[in-house]
C-alpha cells in the first residue's frame, strides 16, 4: 500500500514515464486512458495497474536518476554522470551545508537537496526570475523544497550566506567571483565548478592559482554504455561523451603567524673541577736528563 504524498514513477509498455505524487482519490491521464491513484495505491510498488482501456502500466518507486531526469527544464541540467563523481568531491551528505550558484532549472539542486537530508541545507542563488520560479516548482513537485533556500540575486555583490561545508558554481565567468568565496565558506572548504570551454577552465584556474585555494583538479566524465544482449555483448552506437569540465578546489585560509617560543634563561657556566692526581702521576726525573 503506498501513502498518500509519496512520489511514484508510472511507466507504460512503450516506456513513456510518468512521475507523479500520489493523491488520494487523484486520476492520471495518460495517452493509453486514465489511471486511478486509489488502484495505484492498492496495488503497491513493483505491480501493474491498469488504465480505464486495459493498458498495464507499471509502478515504482522513483529513485534519485528518474528525478533529476523527470525535471522540467528551461535550461541544460547537470548530467548524473557528473553528479555522483561532484558528490563525493565535495564531501556532501547529511547535515551539511552547500551553497549553490547557477541553480537553472534545478537539477543539480535536486540531487544536493537529496544527500544533505533533513538535517542540512541548500542554499542556491539564481538571477534570473524565471528560472528561480521553475526550480522551486521542480523542487516542490519531489517534495526537497524544504530543504532548500532560495535566492532571486546575482553574485557579483557577494553571497548573503557564510560557513557553508562545500560551494558550486555554474556560471559562465566563475573567476569573477572568486574573491567572495572566502566569506562563505569554511577553511578547508571543497570547491566545485562548471565549464563548458577550455579557454574558461584556463581562465579560473589562473584565478585559483592567484588565490588562497589548493588541490586542484580538472576532469571530465565520459560514458559508454554497452548493448545487455548476452549473446551480442557490444557497445552502444551511441555514447554520452563530453558535456561539460568540471573543476575543483580547496580553499586554504592563509596560515597565522605562530608565536614564538620563549627561550629558557641559559645556566651560569661553572668552573671546571681539577682533575684529579693519581698514584704513580707524580713528576718524575728521568735518569738521562741528569
Amino acid at each position: 500500500m503506498i501513502e498518500p504524498g509519496q512520489l511514484i514513477l508510472l511507466i507504460s509498455h512503450k516506456g513513456k514515464r510518468y512521475l507523479r505524487k500520489l493523491e488520494a482519490g487523484g486520476e492520471v491521464h495518460t495517452h493509453d486512458g486514465k489511471l486511478l491513484m486509489d488502484e495505484v495505491a492498492e496495488a503497491g510498488f513493483g505491480q501493474y495497474v491498469k488504465t480505464h482501456l486495459g493498458r498495464p502500466y507499471l509502478i515504482l518507486k522513483p529513485t534519485l536518476h528518474d528525478l533529476i531526469k523527470g525535471v522540467k527544464r528551461q535550461t541544460q541540467i547537470m548530467y548524473p554522470k557528473e553528479i555522483g563523481y561532484l558528490m563525493m568531491k565535495l564531501g556532501i551528505g547529511p547535515g551539511s551545508t552547500v551553497i549553490e550558484s547557477g541553480t537553472g532549472s534545478g537539477g543539480l539542486t535536486t540531487a544536493l537537496a537529496w544527500f544533505v537530508g533533513d538535517t542540512g541545507k541548500v542554499i542556491t542563488y539564481e538571477r534570473r526570475a524565471d528560472f528561480f520560479k521553475l526550480a522551486g516548482k521542480n523542487l516542490e513537485r519531489v517534495g526537497l523544497a524544504h530543504r532548500v533556500e532560495q535566492v532571486n540575486q546575482n553574485i557579483e555583490d557577494g553571497f548573503l550566506h557564510s560557513g557553508a561545508d562545500a560551494l558550486f558554481l555554474d556560471v559562465r565567468t566563475p573567476w569573477e567571483y572568486l574573491h567572495s568565496i572566502p566569506d562563505a565558506v569554511i577553511p578547508g572548504a571543497m570547491c566545485g565548478f562548471l565549464l563548458p570551454t577550455v579557454n574558461q577552465v584556463s581562465d579560473l584556474l589562473r584565478g585559483l592559482e592567484d588565490g588562497p585555494f589548493a588541490d586542484l583538479e580538472v576532469l571530465e566524465i565520459l560514458v559508454r554504455r554497452w548493448k545487455p544482449v548476452a549473446d551480442r555483448l557490444r557497445p552502444d552506437d551511441r555514447m554520452v561523451a563530453h558535456t561539460g569540465f568540471l573543476v575543483f578546489a580547496r580553499y586554504m585560509e592563509p596560515p597565522k603567524a605562530a608565536p614564538a617560543p620563549e627561550l629558557a634563561p641559559e645556566p651560569a657556566e661553572t668552573p671546571a673541577p681539577a682533575p684529579e692526581e693519581l698514584p704513580g702521576d707524580e713528576d718524575e726525573t728521568s735518569p738521562d736528563d741528569e
